[in-house]
């Protein structure tokens, strides 16, 4: 391989490295705008290591540092910072893969969570007092305002309890009031089923880069290696 190629793959490996890292960034915001402005996250407590905005911002934050070494390591023509790189990076598609079939494999189980959280947290929301101050109570209310729905599977879960958040009318009268009949938990589901296919692409759209990356580091660092270079 000659030095024009040699140059040539360098940029390449900086330029998609780069182009990751800006990926990574994005996603890292995203995640973290989601979770600024989520009101669902309180309500479903066991399901919050795949919760969308914490899956964007850990993995976007993983895969910004990762990349990071695969910028500076073509620039500085860095063997241990490529083969750190390779490594680190082999690891999260790895990672990536595993996720993938655990969201296969598991989705009734996460699903069966998904459910029982949201029961767990009506029961707190019906056990509190009308001037307690409560994430809970905040969050649900903000679901079935959101969602034009009641309940978890429907009005009869509040037992003639129902809050003012499943008035149908806007404005609402307190006094009499038609409430809606639907539960939150398919119409909640669905939400989280579009952020996660959202997820799932952008994911995928990473995953294609890193596997680019990944391909095109290796003679790179083949030629460093053989050459003598890249720790001086």
């Amino acid at each position: 391989m000659n030095r024009s190629c040699v140059n040539y793959l360098k940029t390449l490996v900086i330029g998609l490295n780069f182009l990751c890292w800006l990926c990574g960034a994005f996603v890292v915001a995203l995640g973290e705008f989601q979770v600024i402005h989520s009101k669902f996250a309180s309500l479903v407590t066991s399901f919050w290591p795949i919760f969308p905005a914490n899956t964007l911002v850990v993995t976007g934050t993983i895969v910004t540092c990762v990349c990071y070494l695969g910028v500076f390591g073509g620039m500085k023509e860095n063997r241990c910072m490529l083969i750190n790189f390779f490594v680190l990076l082999f690891i999260l598609m790895l990672v990536e893969l595993a996720m993938a079939c655990v969201f296969l494999v598991y989705s009734r189980e996460i699903d069966t969570y998904f459910e029982d959280d949201l029961m767990r947290s009506l029961e707190i929301y019906r056990q509190l007092g009308p001037e307690s101050n409560s994430t809970i109570r905040d969050d649900l209310d903000a679901v079935q305002h959101l969602f034009k729905c009641c309940g978890v599977h429907g009005v009869a879960d509040w037992k003639g309890n129902v809050p003012i958040s499943c008035c149908r009318e806007d404005p609402c009268d307190p006094l009499i009031h038609t409430d809606w009949q639907e539960g939150c938990l398919v119409k909640l589901r669905d939400w989280f089923s579009r952020n996660y296919r959202s997820t799932g692409a952008g994911v995928v759209t990473m995953f294609i880069l890193q596997f680019i990356c990944l391909s095109i580091t290796v003679p790179l660092f083949c030629y460093f290696s053989r050459h003598g270079l890249g720790y001086q």
